[in-house]
């Protein structure tokens, strides 16, 4: 009788999750640069929500929702390069460009780069077919943009 009782409390399945696409794939990189150091701010979360819905056109509640989902890709999740092989494979140049400035943005959120988030951008840059170039672009295009009134 108790083990039919704690059964009970006992999520039948796991939930689903859906089948990552560039969007989602992105939210995931995003999550996953984010968490990277092991604080997951509330700057950073807010900051990821922008970014989906400026990249997505998104309401903050639909942004929201997916990050929310790309969390549990997250935590689920493949390796990084998986996650940007699928981007390099189903967007456009211009769209893994603005992909990788979204990670930079996410990195340079709290004004520092730390080597744990260096790493998973260049795995995702790597992945998605970008050069060390146009990391660099991409990072200084951030800064700039961080340094404007």
């Amino acid at each position: 009788m108790l083990k039919e009782l704690f059964q009970a409390f006992r999520p039948k399945e796991p939930p689903s999750l859906p089948d990552p696409d560039a969007e989602l794939a992105l939210g995931a990189l995003l999550v996953r640069v984010a968490q990277s150091d092991r604080e997951y701010k509330l700057e950073e979360i807010s900051l990821i929500d922008r970014i989906l819905a400026r990249l997505y056109q998104h309401n903050a509640i639909e942004a929201a929702k997916v990050r929310a989902t790309c969390e549990k890709l997250h935590a689920a999740a493949p390796e990084t390069d998986t996650f940007g092989k699928l981007i390099r494979e189903t967007t456009s140049l211009d769209e893994r460009l603005a992909a990788l400035e979204a990670l930079w943005e996410v990195v340079l959120a709290d004004g520092a780069a730390a080597e744990g988030e260096v790493k998973i951008v260049e795995e995702a840059r790597r992945a998605m077919g970008l050069s060390f170039k146009d990391s660099e672009t991409a990072r200084k295009k951030v800064e700039q943009q961080a340094s404007e009134p």
